[in-house]
């Protein structure tokens, strides 16, 4: 680790254990946008990277402080944690392999989601909280995709400072795909795809900011010269594009359910291959990600109760990191291989229960602004652009920290949400109890 990179990490641990809750998971977004996985802390068998030294930053500050969820564990947090110790539990049948100890790799996997997920939901407890993290998100990816602009026009990534990226800018098929502090082009570029919806959601409230924003995802999007993150942003838009028709939102499932149907039947090919058919900018890999499901579904006897410790013959081409699997560009299916089907099945719950959280969120905010409604729908279209995203991207790098903050920002608002109701019932039952108390015959005649 460099020492601009131990400054920083003193300075956001600091800011972490010392500052408000309503800004201590500003520290997080920071690193993740301006520091790369090249700065990190080997310790034996352990990898300590800075966003992995901040969550220990984080778990130190709400132990001292007695901090906790809003509202308390909800289905949601229950979900998350059966999953993280599956995911635990799931290591006893794997064994030891070229890349390492199968229990290590795990308890980092666990330490990274729960950590990001479980702080998040613990600093962010209102919807002002909510809009605030989203805002200084904004303001964060100006810088970033002001570098993948001048990674366009110079070639060179200034992140390589930092290690953990290339200095010199990727080129596929005479197209320049920039970076920045990610370690992949379409990573960059989804985490701009993904966020877009939020931008869009807070424009009626903080115009400037949001526009800002926005136009920033959309640069971070361009710049990294990749399918994938255009066709996540289409998604997202796609979603925001439905707000006037949320009150059909169960038969818009339905329509998506009979549809996939009605096109695997029709079609030669599975469903699924309608993805190699897109290609929006001359060097995509859509074949590639649809013949992985394929071969992943074909090889389900290997995978499907713990996961698998050898892939590399389910493709036709393997990776230079690793002698035993094959490249697995899909999210579900990665950790389908990581820990089976119960590990895969348990992620796409998470991701289902928080869009019954979104639509529940909706329909509580009924007598609120119709800002404050489009806001909640904007964080239910940001969720639909990362579930499809995980179609075709793995997250290996820090850009795992903007999915799962997108499930707490939506578990913290939907414990708000309840709250609300159950205090505002509270008081009713008082005031009708009140009322009954002053004058008698009401309760007589109520029990009669």
């Amino acid at each position: 680790m460099s020492a601009l990179a131990i400054i920083f990490t003193l300075i956001a641990a600091a800011a972490i254990l010392a500052a408000p809750r309503r800004w201590a998971a500003m520290p997080f977004l920071v690193a993740a946008c301006y520091m790369t996985m090249g700065q990190k802390i080997d310790l034996g068998l352990f990898s300590l990277h800075m966003v992995r030294l901040l969550i220990a930053a984080g778990i130190i500050r709400v132990v001292m402080r007695r901090e906790w969820v809003v509202g308390g564990l909800n289905g949601l947090d229950k979900i998350m944690l059966v999953w993280a110790s599956w995911a635990l539990v799931s290591s006893a049948f794997h064994e030891a392999t070229s890349e390492g100890n199968p229990l290590v790799f795990r308890l980092g996997l666990a330490y990274n989601v729960l950590g990001i997920y479980f702080l998040m939901r613990i600093f962010v407890q209102s919807l002002e909280d909510v809009e605030r993290v989203l805002k200084v998100t904004a303001c964060l990816f100006i810088p970033v995709a002001l570098e993948m602009l001048q990674e366009q026009i110079t070639r060179h990534n200034l992140f390589a400072i930092f290690g953990g990226v290339g200095e010199n800018v990727i080129v596929r098929n005479e197209r320049l795909r920039a970076q920045g502090p990610f370690m992949h082009p379409i990573l960059a570029g989804t985490v701009g795809a993904v966020c877009f919806p939020y931008m869009v959601g807070l424009y009626r409230k903080h115009a400037a900011i949001a526009g800002a924003g926005a136009a920033a995802c959309v640069i971070m999007v361009v710049a990294s010269g990749s399918s994938g993150p255009l066709m996540s942003l289409i998604f997202g838009i796609f979603a925001l594009s439905l707000w006037r028709w949320r009150h059909l939102t169960r038969q818009m499932r339905l329509a998506i359910v009979f549809g996939y149907i009605f096109l695997d039947i029709v079609m030669k090919a599975p469903a699924y291959y309608l993805i190699a058919r897109i290609d929006l900018t001359g060097s995509s890999t859509g074949w590639h990600r649809a013949y992985l499901i394929e071969s992943g579904l074909a090889h389900l006897r290997e995978w499907w109760f713990a996961g698998t410790d050898y892939t590399r013959h389910w493709m036709p081409t393997g990776v230079s990191w690793s002698p035993e699997h094959t490249d697995i560009t899909n999210h579900y299916l990665q950790y389908g291989v990581i820990g089976g089907l119960p590990l895969m099945l348990l992620f796409m719950g998470a991701l289902g229960v928080a869009f019954r959280y979104v639509g529940q969120c909706l329909r509580a905010a009924e007598e609120a602004s119709w800002e404050d409604q489009f806001f909640i729908w904007a964080l239910g279209a940001a969720l639909l652009g990362q579930a499809a995203t995980c179609i075709s991207v793995s997250f290996f790098d820090q850009s795992y920290m903007f999915l799962f903050l997108n499930l707490a920002l939506i578990g913290s608002l939907w414990a708000v949400q309840n709250r609300t109701a159950s205090e505002q019932s509270i008081e009713e039952e008082d005031q009708q109890e009140s009322e009954e108390f002053a004058n008698p015959l009401n309760a007589w005649r109520r029990c009669s």
